[in-house]
């Protein structure tokens, strides 16, 4: 790949990061590659491909865009899905250790956290990742007890669905004095809203599914770290468990990656505005947004994130109200998942693995790239409807 120069900012890395050498004739664009094993003609050596499950030409392009967006020092690794690459990233935790992870979280890293810990692989100890003294607390519990090395923190920031803040440069700072690894899952901010790596965050998550590819067609993960030992791990996990790539899934990312900060922008400044109707109006009980100054997050967001991201959720009055107002809408789609150019809404609680903490009337909004004022008019007749099946409005 071509190199690019580390000091453009995040939209311009975006566009040019990844992209093949400048050469006469040559395409702009990274090539498909379909092939399941190389060439070999001479005894393999160290970087050598061999074989398809170790490494593929499509991959490393992708993978070298996201590392210079999120200012890694090494290339990304892409896995074949969110789940797997946590599921990399929990590996790092020797036997016997400890993972402190927010009660309010990805429900797949959740609930994959929980399969481990019920067998005997680790202990799992969740608390309110906005709670930073709670934090503090079980992390030095841990470290009295556990040798240096053996706990990981896992950040979330903001959780998914309840939007919570964590103070993320405070809480990795005490997670390397406690001698623990720190990932932080980045999926909903995005490296244009946030580069957590800057905040002291050892391995950074993504599930590429979701804002970067951006476009609701691919399942892909991926994992990103400045520590080559840490990369070396994560990569030999991999390798061994299978957890790869199709290398076409991974070049529509990589061209969904292209327009990330122009999605990004558009989604962002239409959830602002979203929630700012939204909090006035007669049929929202509560509405979770970092960018509204009355919400909990705010000043944290504020002050540690380039934007407050695409994710509304709203709290409506009962399960009849939010499931009504799921029904009601006609041009959101009722799905689960988020992150792509069409704007998603789904009543979480519907999920039978959502956290009981998360209340059964919350529903999400992933708000996409349409007109503002089209997605507005649909919620708002939505809204009315569903609250006035009863005559309420």
């Amino acid at each position: 790949m071509a190199s690019v120069r580390s000091d453009l900012a995040p939209d311009t890395l975006a566009v040019a990061a990844g992209r093949p050498p400048r050469e006469h004739d040559a395409p702009i664009n990274p090539p498909l590659v379909l092939t399941t094993t190389y060439h070999e003609t001479r005894a393999p050596e160290p970087g050598d491909r061999i074989y398809a499950r170790g490494s593929n030409p499509t991959w490393d392009p992708f993978e070298e865009a996201l590392a210079a967006l999120e200012g890694a020092d090494l290339p990304a690794l892409v896995f074949g899905s969110g789940l797997g690459a946590a599921a990399a990233a929990l590996s790092l935790v020797p036997p016997g250790g400890a993972v402190v992870m927010p009660r309010h979280a990805y429900a797949g890293s959740l609930g994959l956290a929980a399969d481990l810990a019920a067998q005997g692989r680790f202990e799992l100890v969740q608390v309110d990742i906005a709670d930073t003294a709670a934090v503090l607390a079980a992390l030095t519990a841990l470290a009295a007890r556990l040798d240096a090395g053996s706990v990981m923190l896992w950040l979330e920031s903001p959780t998914n669905p309840m939007l919570e803040v964590a103070e993320l440069g405070v809480l990795t700072a005490a997670a390397h004095a406690a001698g623990a690894v720190v990932v932080a899952d980045n999926t909903f901010n995005t490296p244009i809203v946030h580069r957590p790596l800057e905040a002291g965050a050892d391995v950074v998550l993504h599930s590429v599914t979701k804002w970067l590819a951006g476009h609701s067609d691919v399942v892909l993960g991926a994992l990103v770290t400045s520590d080559a030992g840490l990369r070396e791990r994560l990569l030999a996990h991999r390798t061994l468990y299978g957890a790869i790539a199709g290398p076409f899934e991974v070049w529509l990312a990589l061209r969904g990656l292209r327009t990330l900060a122009l999605r990004m922008e558009r989604s962002q400044g239409t959830a602002a505005s979203l929630a700012l109707r939204l909090a006035d109006h007669p049929a929202v009980r509560r509405v979770r947004y970092p960018g509204l100054p009355s919400d909990p997050g705010h000043e944290r967001a504020a002050a540690q994130f380039n934007g407050f991201g695409g994710i509304v959720s709203i709290e409506l009055d009962d399960v009849a109200t939010a499931d009504a107002l799921v029904a009601a809408v006609r041009l959101w789609l009722p799905a689960t998942s988020l992150g792509g150019v069409e704007s998603l809404i789904e009543r979480r609680r519907r999920q039978p693995a959502e956290p009981l903490t998360v209340p059964e009337a919350l529903v999400r909004l992933s708000v996409g790239i349409e007109n503002p004022e089209d997605l507005w008019a649909d919620l708002d007749q939505a809204l009315r409807r569903a609250a006035g099946r009863d005559g309420g409005l």
